[in-house]
């Protein structure tokens, strides 16, 4: 049984740290966590409920994605779906562009749609998703923004919304000559918020095939069925940058995103990305740390009727951790502080962090947890002459 965490009180001047070591050492095993190691030249693992980054290997460093490009696609399209700009039903028409860069002609991966025929929504989805094409990539872009360019734009721009901070799209389908650039952790983010935010599109990806223009097509996503769970998501390949995919699996109730780049062929890309989520789930198991509602820490509060207020989390805050040797792992409270009276319920003032050593690999937001009105006059000038003669420390 995980002992409970006895709520700290917290002095802040801008963001000093509490290290609730107590909680994570009650959870230690044994000392030592088998290593978790892939071919990839890239690589990141993340728990997909808790948010925990369970492995990564210069996920940081920007490469050239190939086809994995196209989740910016699909999710911009997702979106605009969401806003209602576009439904399933509405068709937008093949151009010759279309056709020649990412039809039959372009002897790429494609849906094969007739030049100058309409594609309904629903069909494009599944060209992307099912058949890999990019001529259903480019027929979307010139569908919804007008030309590839502008959509490139509004791939970049909902990138950033999601933070991806080190990606860059030149086109809606990763095929090269475009300056298209992702990192491994921004495509984990990518791929997370897909699964999350458009959990029935989602399911396309795991569809056995797709027909469209009388030609049949088996579903080209790499390790649909394997005993992990694998049910997405795609691809990619570039000069360079080697061979990627983007997985994610369901298996015994939590669900993983895997991530790597950078290996030689198809084969040793399955092999490494097999291994990252067999490694997620034998090696880590999700705990909760704190219960919903329930305290983790005081923050001072300056000038208020009380001197602390209690921090919650409104979910349960649960952490994926090793099943052995977490002593590695450490937590911490962060808020700026002391928090001005009066304070509201509900006011979000800090975070908790969980730490692999120094990396900091999940937060959780904190709130208030009760109102605290202001304190009388003599109790404010307690608090102004000890900030004037002592700061807060």
């Amino acid at each position: 049984m995980m002992k409970r965490a006895i709520a700290a009180r917290v002095f802040h001047t801008t963001a000093f740290l509490l290290v609730l070591g107590a909680v994570l050492s009650s959870l230690v095993c044994t000392p030592a966590l088998a290593a978790v190691e892939t071919k990839a030249k890239r690589a990141i693992l993340t728990d997909l409920a808790s948010g925990t980054v369970l492995f990564e290997k210069a996920a940081d460093i920007p490469f050239e994605p190939g086809s994995m490009a196209k989740l910016m696609t699909l999710e911009v399209l997702f979106e605009a779906l969401d806003k209602g700009a576009v439904s399933l039903e509405t068709t937008f028409p093949v151009s010759e562009h279309a056709w020649r860069t990412g039809g039959a002609p372009a002897r790429t991966t494609t849906m094969f749609a007739a030049l100058n025929s309409e594609v309904p929504v629903a069909d494009l989805i599944r060209g992307i998703m099912i058949q890999n094409a990019n001529d259903a990539c480019i027929i979307v872009a010139e569908g919804l923004a007008g030309s590839e360019e502008a959509f490139a734009s509004a791939m970049n721009a909902r990138a950033r919304e999601l933070g991806m901070t080190h990606s860059k799209f030149g086109n809606s389908t990763g095929l090269p000559g475009a300056e298209t650039q992702t990192t491994a952790r921004d495509l984990s983010i990518l791929a997370a918020h897909i699964v999350k935010a458009h959990p029935q599109l989602y399911k396309i990806f795991s569809e056995e095939a797709f027909t469209w223009n009388r030609i049949y097509q088996r579903n080209r996503t790499p390790l649909l069925g394997n005993s992990l769970g694998i049910d997405g998501l795609k691809d990619g390949f570039a000069e360079g940058a080697g061979h990627g995919l983007v997985s994610s699996s369901l298996n015994g109730g939590r669900r993983l995103v895997a991530v790597v780049s950078g290996l030689s062929d198809a084969e040793e890309r399955d092999a490494a990305a097999v291994n990252l989520l067999r490694d997620g789930y034998e090696q880590f198991e999700t705990v909760t740390i704190f219960a919903a509602n329930e305290t983790v820490a005081e923050a001072r509060v300056f000038g208020g009727s009380d001197g602390y207020v209690p921090l919650v989390s409104y979910a349960p805050v649960e952490m994926t951790l090793p099943r052995d040797g977490r002593e590695a792992y450490r937590m911490r409270v962060v808020y700026q502080g002391p928090v001005p009276a009066p304070v509201r319920k509900g006011m979000r003032v800090g975070e908790l962090h969980l730490y692999q050593g120094k990396k900091l690999v999940q937060t959780a937001p904190l709130f208030t947890a009760k109102d605290i009105g202001v304190g009388r006059l003599d109790q404010r000038a307690v608090d102004g002459a000890r900030e004037l003669l002592f700061g807060w420390w």
